[in-house]
């Protein structure tokens, strides 16, 4: 799905890159919210359902839930972008949003350590969101 503006400098391709695209932007938006260790994990060729994972930190649940509404507005204004599922936000220490080519973790410290998902996907290519 391409976005309204597609001349707009925001717009995303619909080659193949739109995967990292998505991602890029999703970690940027969880950065403006001040995530912490933001990671985008490159699973193309590593597993079938996904190609991205972007995975971060928030304080709090109340930050996790910052974190949600700001990728999901921001994904939504500037790129047209609607979750196909979204999982967690009620609880808020663990929040999944599925966008089919990316699917977005959103942890707390505890959970994040718990789970350590970038070590069960150790072998996929990583790239640390710097602020």
């Amino acid at each position: 799905m391409r976005a309204a503006g597609a001349e707009s400098a925001r717009a995303l391709s619909d080659g193949p890159d739109r995967g990292a695209e998505i991602a890029a932007a999703a970690a940027a938006l969880a950065a403006d919210r001040k995530a912490a260790d933001v990671v985008e994990l490159d699973l193309r060729g590593v597993v079938g359902y996904t190609d991205y994972f972007v995975i971060c930190t928030g304080n709090t649940e109340r930050q996790t839930k910052a974190i949600h509404d700001a990728i999901h507005l921001g994904l939504k204004q500037d790129h047209a972008l609607l979750p196909r599922r979204v999982e967690g936000v009620s609880e808020a220490s663990w929040i999944l949003m599925d966008y089919l080519d990316v699917v977005i973790h959103i942890f707390t410290p505890g959970t994040r350590a718990f789970y350590r998902l970038e070590q069960l996907w150790g072998e996929a290519p990583r790239r640390a969101v710097v602020e």
